[in-house]
């Protein structure tokens, strides 16, 4: 399977590192940030994505500038995408069809060639427009999955927070994983 991954500047992007973390080692990752992505990485978490994932050969690493990566073609077959976090802004490019990025262009194509896509809006509340756009785009397919905790895996810390979200958005991508107490 191939997965692109995309981070867009919005907080909790630290959830998108995990995530990868957690992927199957067989699973080929194509990891775009934006600009502000790193920016909110380094200041909430301290994050240097490329040290990160330096030694993990699964994983490319594309800067959102770079519309040439392979993933900006639909002729280069991946899978899945997921945009987590999404920020506000990136949803309404999205939502309009606007592609001034590598990020929103992977969408673009993702959405033109009729691929899995999970969008993970990080904003609360949210207001009409975002809901408005939410709508459009679930409307078109795209499955819209915010960070929401269900309690009923017994979370103790954020750690197992997170492992639950990251959990509810494998579930959606089909992964296999095992990383929440499911409901019996």
């Amino acid at each position: 399977m191939k997965i692109t991954v995309a981070i867009s500047g919005a907080s909790g992007a630290n959830l998108s590192i995990n995530f990868i973390k957690n992927l199957p080692s067989e699973i080929e990752v194509f990891l775009v940030l934006s600009k502000s992505a790193k920016t909110a990485l380094k200041l909430e978490n301290n994050i240097s994505v490329k040290k990160l994932f330096k030694d993990k050969k699964n994983i490319q690493i594309f800067d959102d500038s770079n519309i040439a990566a392979p993933i900006a073609s639909g002729s280069f077959e991946v899978d899945k995408m997921i945009i987590l976090p999404c920020s506000m802004n990136t949803l309404a490019k999205c939502a309009v069809g606007i592609s001034d990025s590598l990020i929103t262009r992977a969408f673009t194509v993702m959405l033109k060639e009729k691929r899995e896509i999970v969008l993970a809006p990080r904003e609360m509340p949210l207001n009409s427009i975002a809901l408005e756009n939410m709508l459009k785009l679930s409307n078109l397919g795209i499955t819209i999955a915010p960070p929401v905790l269900g309690y009923y895996s017994n979370q103790q810390s954020l750690e197992d927070m997170e492992k639950f979200l990251i959990g509810k958005w494998f579930d959606l991508l089909k992964i296999k994983h095992n990383l929440y107490k499911r409901w019996e």
